[in-house]
């Protein structure tokens, strides 16, 4: 670190309170690259400028510090609140990363409903259905699906059951449904068949192996040995699920156990998740922390993991036990959790395998981390360097245009941060001026994106790239440049052509790198996701413009009820299986016109 900032960042220090709060750590060009809090602000950030030997992972943030900011809270209860919430919100690159950063899938069942169905998601709503999960890698959701549709009887469709369907369908024949639809079955019923399911979920596995062999030796004595090796592999998921028995808990026991180990430079988080006595998932996680402590790194993941995922059970055990990840569990749940340490028993037993789990993969995973680095932050050193930009390209904005003959032009703007898509970042333009002319386009896009930056609203328009990627060659880029230079801006930018893969800087070089360059590869990801982005907003663009065509040739509908249909109900499928009162519901839709809606998409 230059020893005029920390000079400067010393004398700040100084004035600090001695209260606790939350810091953030700035780089040069004002980006949050750590967010921590503390018991005392004073004495805490001051440790990190200390003349003391520290970890790799901690230097290497200290090394990029150039200013800080810091906000007082009332306790340490609220200071971990407002971490876990700021680093959920900005992701900087030296707090919890999680790698592999996929929803986990869990199978949901809306018992509120009066004919419920089991579907999975991986999306967690707070709508008063039960989530069972999550499954991750131990357990298929898939396989549990599928056992689930040939075991027990539930309706698998999506049919409106507030009125009764003509007809039964070919489920109802072949046993798999109990035909609510047409009232087979009574309410009571029915809720008989979902209670079965959800003990099924819950761990009790004995009923759905009786019916899957009863199952299976009918097919097999008529001869319909697809059917009965398919209820065979059934059979070998529920005994594979049987085998993942955890010892020593209660048969309703809900416990997410998390392990940790690290080398100094790089940490590993272990979670298992047990569900029913039964291990239903365990997942790794490569972690990056400037924390201090390992304490501090294990409290930030477990409030950013259930941050992402929701669902918190019953049972939290992992080696971290301070009463403000009791409190901050017990406020995000919204009811009593218990944490536990591991101290002795089978408690200590779990903890010591999700441990050993986690050392397990740190040894194994340090050669594949160098291979991410690679990939991401070595690229990004790699650009700035082959392309002479101002600062490391940390954030990376790519676009993209994409029409049909001039009809339906749309633009995409993908985001990649530290070298990895920030999909939730994604934003996408609809192009109004007709015809087809890219260079135009692209110039009105980037100045809409300006524009939006100016304002500071939203939460990916309102952050500054350090680099813009534009799809094509010198004139394309020349054009952009343009947009930003009128609106008094100057942002890095380069653009890379598509056949040759040349990178086109905007003084009119061109920097051309190996097909295995690591940089021009990250360019080629940017460039490909843009374009992808882009067809696939344009394809549904032009889908839904064809659909409120058709609904246009409906007696007494103009485009604008036609808008307020699709405002409302978001989608030609719901419009279609919507009721006249229903329909009635959206503005401007009185009777007569609903009754011809309805008539249109019912002529059977």
């Amino acid at each position: 670190m230059n020893q005029e900032i920390l000079k400067r960042i010393k004398e700040k220090v100084h004035a600090l309170p001695t209260l606790p709060g939350v810091y953030k750590m700035l780089d040069i060009y004002g980006n949050i690259i750590y967010i921590g809090k503390a018991k005392s602000l004073k004495s805490r950030v001051s440790s990190y400028f200390l003349n003391t030997v520290k970890l790799p992972k901690v230097q290497a943030m200290v090394d990029n510090v150039y200013d800080f900011e810091y906000i007082i809270t009332l306790s340490e209860l609220e200071a971990l609140n407002l971490e876990s919430n700021l680093i959920h919100k900005h992701q900087p690159f030296f707090n919890i990363l999680l790698k592999d950063g996929k929803a986990f899938a869990y199978i949901k069942i809306d018992y509120k409903s009066k004919y419920p169905t089991a579907t999975v998601t991986r999306k967690i709503k707070n709508d008063g259905a039960m989530y069972f999960g999550p499954y991750v890698n131990k357990i298929s959701v898939t396989s549990l699906y599928k056992i689930i549709n040939n075991t027990f009887k539930l309706r698998d469709c999506n049919l409106n059951l507030n009125k009764v369907a003509s007809r039964e369908c070919l489920n109802y024949h072949i046993k798999t449904c109990l035909a609510p639809c047409t009232r087979r079955c009574t309410e009571q019923e029915y809720r008989f068949e979902v209670d079965k399911v959800i003990r099924f979920l819950r761990g009790d596995l004995t009923e759905a192996k009786q019916i899957l062999t009863d199952k299976m030796m009918v097919y097999a004595e008529m001869e319909m040995f697809e059917k009965a090796i398919e209820l065979r592999e059934n059979l070998k998921a529920i005994e594979y699920i049987d085998a993942q028995n955890v010892t020593g808990l209660n048969k309703s026991c809900d416990m997410d156990v998390f392990g940790f180990a690290e080398n100094g430079d790089s940490a590993v988080v272990s979670v298992a998740c047990i569900r029913g006595t039964k291990m239903v998932g365990l997942s790794n996680y490569n972690v990056i922390d400037a924390s201090i402590s390992s304490g501090e790194i294990l409290t930030n993941f477990v409030t950013q993991y259930y941050m992402a995922n929701k669902i918190v059970p019953k049972n939290v055990l992992v080696s971290v036990t301070g009463d403000e990840l009791s409190l901050w569990l017990n406020e995000f749940a919204g009811k009593k959790i218990n944490l536990h340490g591991g101290a002795r028993g089978i408690y200590a037993r779990l903890l010591k395998m999700a441990n050993d789990n986690a050392s397990e993969y740190l040894n194994k995973s340090i050669e594949k981390d160098k291979q991410y680095m690679l990939k991401t932050t070595g690229a990004l050193k790699i650009l700035q360097k082959a392309c002479g930009l101002s600062k490391l390209p940390k954030r990376i904005e790519g676009y993209d245009i994409s029409n049909l003959g001039g009809t339906n032009t749309v633009a995409s703007m993908v985001v990649f941060v530290n070298g990895v898509p920030a999909k939730k970042m994604y934003r996408k333009f609809k192009i109004e001026t007709p015809g087809q002319n890219d260079f135009r386009n692209m110039h009105d896009v980037l100045s809409r994106r300006i524009s939006e930056l100016k304002k500071g609203s939203d939460i990916s328009f309102g952050a500054m790239p350090d680099l813009m990627l534009i799809d094509g060659g010198i004139i394309q880029l020349t054009f952009a440049k343009n947009a930003l230079s009128e609106m008094g801006y100057d942002i890095d930018m380069i653009s890379l052509a598509k056949r040759e893969e040349e990178i086109y800087l905007i003084s009119g070089d061109k920097v051309i790198l190996s097909k295995d360059n690591y940089g021009l590869k990250l360019l080629q990801n940017v460039r490909d996701e843009s374009h992808r982005f882009a067809i696939t907003f344009q394809k549904s663009l032009r889908q839904k413009n064809a659909l409120k065509s058709e609904l246009e040739k409906i007696d007494l509908l103009g485009k604008s009820k036609v808008n307020a249909l699709f405002d409302y109900f978001k989608s030609i499928d719901k419009i279609k299986e919507a009721d006249i009162n229903t329909l009635c519901r959206v503005d401007g839709i009185g009777k007569t016109l609903a009754t011809n809606i309805y008539n249109y998409f019912h002529k059977d």
